[in-house]
């Protein structure tokens, strides 16, 4: 199973090409994936790029929980997959991120690559920021958490 961690900054060049980060690129190849799938995340400002596998479960785990005969569903799920770009490492191990892509999460140069469980996203400083739960709170929601949690295990 993938699992990509790290906090890694970098930049995007004019061309909006960018290098995967050595560490993730080592784990993605190892596994056999140099396809990526890039879309903007529904809920932040930021872009994910999913393995291909990954993004094959997502969207059959998405598949299996709509009607296709619901208009409104089946609305639903073609946004969902027409919003998505297949991206191929090239032998550097650089990607083409869309321009479009870039201007949707404001990406100018310098972006931030986080490994978030088996998927990266990317991110501008800023939007990172704003995102960011603060220490206090973070290990109070952290702590409340787990204590539901093995209350209810």
């Amino acid at each position: 199973m993938l699992q990509f961690l790290g906090n890694i900054e970098a930049k995007i060049d004019a061309k909006a090409r960018i290098f995967v980060p050595a560490a993730f690129r080592k784990l993605l190849q190892s596994s056999g994936n140099s396809t990526l799938i890039l879309r903007k995340d529904i809920f932040q400002n930021c872009l994910i790029l999913y393995p291909v596998q990954v993004w094959e479960e997502e969207v059959a785990k998405l598949r299996s929980r709509l009607n296709k005969w619901d208009a409104g569903q089946q609305a639903l799920f073609r946004q969902f997959v027409v919003d998505a770009e297949r991206l191929d490492m090239d032998a550097n191990g650089r990607i083409l991120i869309p321009k479009r892509y870039c201007q949707m999460v404001g990406i100018a140069s310098d972006v931030i690559f986080l490994g978030v469980d088996n998927t990266i996203e990317i991110w501008t400083n800023e939007a990172l920021e704003k995102t960011l739960i603060p220490a206090d709170d973070f290990s109070s929601r952290i702590q409340a958490l787990m204590n539901n949690s093995t209350l209810n295990d």
